[in-house]
């Protein structure tokens, strides 16, 4: 293959998506930070079938994108999300046979896959009610600022179904230990702001009216780091959780080995070397 044609194979899988036009939520990116708002305030920022759907297509173009190196997810006014819309999403469940149904829980779950496997850090901002699938996009976010009246449920015992939703068997067991997840995935309460901060579950709490400013400042700085190194933690963060020890040590030698072939670290000891701060540039 000539650099000319590799170039024009990379070049097809490179995306831009400051100018992404969103249809079934807010999306807005500057310096590097996009921001995602889940906007139906008035019903506490319910998922649809088309937000589902466009949430995980978004999530899946992220791996490719230049022009993102972070981001914020948050409910537009005073809430999160309320989870699946009970009307447009819960009611139609009902009379759809198993083929169909099964389509819908893979396509829900491909949605915490497409969050998970892309390389940029994602930092959801829970203000109000987080319930149901709103927890689930919390919980499948790298990290979580909270506020002290942030209220956290995992409803489906509430509807019915079983706790083991969109892999919140797995993921929340992790984060506020076994325990914990299986309170809050039995019983469907809610758990307050200060109860999910000292389980765990948020890295901190905000105020409210600061709250979103926290999260970009949050991910601006995760920007100005090596990007492409926070890439491959994330990437092994994930990917450690079916790994021996003695595998995860082998892994974190290979990408360890990787980040340092890059320029990032070369900047990062002309920096320490020269006694000024490095200027980090992802690659």
């Amino acid at each position: 293959m000539t650099r000319s044609n590799a170039d024009a194979l990379l070049a097809g899988n490179r995306l831009t998506l400051a100018g992404y036009e969103a249809r079934h939520f807010g999306w807005s990116v500057a310096d590097k930070v996009a921001t995602i708002t889940l906007n139906r305030p008035e019903r506490k920022n319910p998922l649809t079938f088309e937000s589902y759907a466009e949430l995980r297509d978004l999530f899946r173009q992220l791996t490719y994108a230049t022009d993102v190196k972070a981001v914020v997810i948050h409910g537009a006014g005073e809430n999160f999300c309320s989870g699946g819309d009970v009307h447009d999403i819960i009611a139609p469940l009902i009379d759809l046979p198993m083929p169909e149904l099964l389509l819908f829980t893979r396509m829900t779950g491909d949605l915490v896959k497409a969050m998970r496997h892309c390389p940029q850090p994602i930092i959801a901002a829970v203000d109000g009610v987080c319930a149901g699938a709103g927890a689930i996009l919390a919980m499948s976010s790298d990290m979580r600022l909270g506020t002290a009246r942030s209220k956290l449920a995992f409803l489906f015992s509430r509807v019915g179904l079983a706790g083991c939703d969109m892999g919140a068997c797995a993921i929340l067991p992790r984060i506020i230990g076994q325990g914990r997840a299986a309170e809050l995935l039995f019983t469907g309460r809610s758990a307050s702001g200060d109860e999910g901060h000292a389980w765990g579950f948020y890295n901190r709490l905000c105020e409210p009216a600061a709250l979103i400013a926290d999260a970009q400042k949050l991910a601006a700085d995760l920007v100005a780091g090596p990007t492409f190194a926070h890439g491959i933690t994330k990437k092994m963060l994930h990917q450690e959780w079916s790994m021996s020890i003695d595998e995860a040590i082998e892994s974190e030698a290979q990408a360890q080995a990787i980040c340092m072939s890059t320029r990032d670290f070369e900047r990062a000891y002309s920096a320490f070397a020269a006694k000024s701060r490095p200027v980090f540039e992802g690659d």
